[in-house]
């Protein structure tokens, strides 16, 4: 009796284990989540990637939905010409992964949400897994007391947009900040002079984001 409990608890740890995987994640990802894309959509995307085919499928709406790259651990999906979905599953610890789910809408300036679910989709606090940068970490050093061209090209950039990117084979996610990208020509050159040129990198250590940019 023993023994057939064992195997049986090693059956169910090892679908666990399966059901942890990307493929299968985004085929049993809800609605609520990619509310464009119905489970059929997400399971055609799925068999045209694996079959070497562009894996575009009509969305809701009546538009082309692409799944343009799926691994074990990553995906990016091409929701529509202006939007795009990218996750990637993090491990929490030796057995339980959490997935960070980044939603990226361009118009023309990219702005980005950043979510997180447990396996189960089941959405996660935030802030126990990434602090955000604020919108200082994209500036470079000045001294506002006497650059007054500074202050007041800060005064434009009323818009705080930041676009966030995951990588496919590393545990990071880096941010861009994007709000130069709807100003006026003249003005976007003007707040280019003060903005750092790389983008802020976080990496994922201990179960949780952390800012790796300075180091």
């Amino acid at each position: 009796m023993k023994k057939t409990l064992f195997v049986i608890g090693m059956l169910l740890c090892g679908l666990s284990l399966y059901a942890q995987d990307m493929k299968t994640l985004f085929i049993a990802m809800p609605d609520s989540v990619a509310p464009l894309l119905t489970k059929v959509n997400r399971e055609d995307c799925v068999d045209f990637l694996a079959s070497n085919m562009k894996a575009e499928v009509k969305n809701r709406f009546g538009k082309v939905s692409e799944l343009k790259r799926l691994t074990a651990d990553y995906l990016f999906l091409q929701t529509t010409g202006s939007s795009s979905m990218e996750m990637k599953l993090l491990p929490l610890n030796d057995s339980v992964k959490v997935i960070c789910v980044v939603n990226t809408v361009c118009g023309p300036a990219c702005d980005s949400e950043v979510r997180f679910y447990n396996t189960d989709w089941q959405q996660l606090a935030k802030e126990d897994f990434i602090q955000l940068p604020s919108v200082g970490a994209f500036y470079l050093p000045v001294d506002t007391l006497t650059d007054e061209a500074y202050a007041a090209i800060r005064e434009k950039a009323d818009m705080e947009l930041v676009k966030a990117a995951l990588s496919e084979d590393k545990p990071i996610i880096s941010f861009t900040y994007t709000t130069p990208d709807y100003l006026a020509k003249t003005e976007r050159e003007k707040l280019v002079v003060y903005i750092r040129k790389e983008p802020v990198v976080y990496e994922w250590k201990g179960g949780k984001y952390n800012d790796v940019s300075l180091k």
